[in-house]
């Protein structure tokens, strides 16, 4: 493997519970796992339009495709768009901005979202996907990087190893993945909305009931929807926000 360091926070902070953080508990700022200088709070890019913003990097990755008025829309369709998330996901001259690096994160989504994609196995509740390929092709990209623990004059200190550094982003997008696999995989959802292309959340609510990726946008026209079928005396169609059964 052909080393390309990339600087992490220490292991702890790069570690941190996502849950106990969104739901309050005792710790530093809500931080994700990437690189030492953008560790807390992600500042969404002024130019990301995208309507739903601040999911963990994995989660984050997906939703740069979405459903727009005018159709479907995907922020990776170009390197400007490519940049805009590079931008909002805090990796902004850590990782490349190139040709090879946007197709390599193109990728690395397509294979994180087979493995949340239908049919999922219900009757198996935080087991492993349905689609023993999808988790094939992310355990081949995982093989590209690694993590290395070193003792500095500073003090603990991490770093990511890939073998080419066009994998950066995406290899920090499929290991923050497996973090929220290891927290709280049913916490994991897709907005109860009328998508085309599902918008995913980390359900950081107490109760663990969210639903909806905005309730300013999805959540009210639902309940808008569902006042005008009261109306006409029908009943309501019952749908809930997909969980992902992995593990």
């Amino acid at each position: 493997m052909r080393a390309h360091g990339t600087p992490l926070t220490t292991l702890a902070d790069a570690r941190v519970t996502l849950l106990d953080l969104a739901l309050g508990a005792p710790g530093p700022d809500r931080r994700w796992h990437g690189p030492a200088g953008t560790a807390g709070t992600r500042a969404a890019d002024p130019a990301d339009r995208r309507p739903l913003l601040g999911e963990p990097l994995a989660l984050d990755l997906l939703n740069t495709r979405w459903d727009a008025p005018a159709g479907a829309r995907d922020l990776l369709d170009d390197l400007d768009g490519y940049r805009i998330w590079l931008s909002s996901a805090g990796l902004a001259g850590l990782c490349p901005a190139d040709g090879a690096a946007l197709s390599a994160t193109r990728h690395t989504r397509e294979a994180l979202q087979a493995t949340l994609s239908p049919p999922y196995d219900q009757r198996r509740p935080g087991r492993a996907p349905a689609d023993p390929d999808a988790v094939r092709e992310v355990d081949r990209l995982l093989a590209r990087g690694a993590l290395r623990y070193r003792l500095t004059a500073e003090g603990p200190a991490t770093t990511v190893e890939v073998d080419d550094p066009a994998w950066l982003a995406g290899w920090l997008a499929l290991d923050d993945y497996l973090q929220l696999l290891g927290t709280a995989p049913e916490r994991i959802r897709s907005c109860a909305g009328p998508h085309r292309l599902p918008l995913w959340f980390l359900d950081t609510s107490r109760n663990g009931m969210r639903r909806w990726c905005s309730m300013a946008e999805c959540g009210n026209r639902a309940k808008a929807a569902r006042h005008y079928r009261r109306l006409r005396g029908e009943q309501p169609a019952v749908r809930g926000g997909a969980r992902v059964a992995v593990g």
